[in-house]
């Protein structure tokens, strides 16, 4: 019997550590100042350091994560390009680019989600490891979800049938995944730090990119 998969959801990850002392440096001050935002202040002041997860604005114009940006910009373009679009008629454009932060105290986490209108997602840690949260991914197909069996429960190995599949990543771990493909972040512990920065691209047709 033939085995033929379709319709396959690419998640590319890599070791990259040049990135990790640069972007660490660069990052200190946006974890500062997010966790002095009023909000972030007062939640600490009632509660303590429990349950958050601090956000920087966005990174895109700070040229401190320029060789990172020009670096993630064409890995996902290789990454489209990979899957057999045409991308000689498009431009991959950095949207959005923040840095996040678990609380010291432990109880970080993010709920499963999407980024709208975005091709190209990905992470990049600059501190974790296997006692710290990490990302999972959900199974995309709606269809697949809706009419989902139960699984084999003495199987290890990720098999066509997972509706969950994780990364545990260590600081330099890079992941780009489609735009489309939802995420969460599991509870982390407070155990030892987290922080990874977070971005979105957009493939944009040239002749848009030349009118701008």
């Amino acid at each position: 019997m033939n085995i033929n998969n379709y319709f396959n959801t690419t998640i590319w990850s890599e070791q990259k550590p040049d990135f990790i002392k640069s972007l660490i440096k660069a990052s200190n001050k946006y974890i500062k100042n997010a966790r002095n935002v009023p909000e972030a202040k007062a939640h600490v002041k009632k509660f303590g350091d429990f349950g958050r997860s601090y956000h920087s604005t966005n990174l895109i114009a700070d040229n401190n994560f320029r060789d990172f940006r020009d670096y993630i910009i064409q890995k996902s373009w290789e990454y489209l390009d990979q899957q057999g679009f045409d991308m000689s008629q498009y431009a991959t454009v950095l949207s959005e680019m923040w840095v996040q932060e678990f609380a010291k105290k432990g109880g970080g986490h993010h709920s499963a989600h999407v980024h709208w209108n975005q091709h190209v997602s990905g992470f990049y840690f600059l501190e974790a490891s296997d006692k710290t949260s990490f990302p999972v991914f959900h199974e995309p197909r709606t269809g697949a979800r809706s009419t989902k069996l139960k699984m084999k429960t003495n199987i290890k190995e990720i098999l066509n049938g997972n509706e969950l599949v994780h990364f545990r990543p260590q600081p330099g771990t890079l992941i780009i995944f489609p735009g489309f493909l939802e995420h969460e972040f599991s509870i982390d512990y407070g155990v030892e730090p987290f922080r990874f920065i977070h971005w979105n691209i957009q493939a944009i047709p040239k002749e848009r990119v030349k009118d701008v």
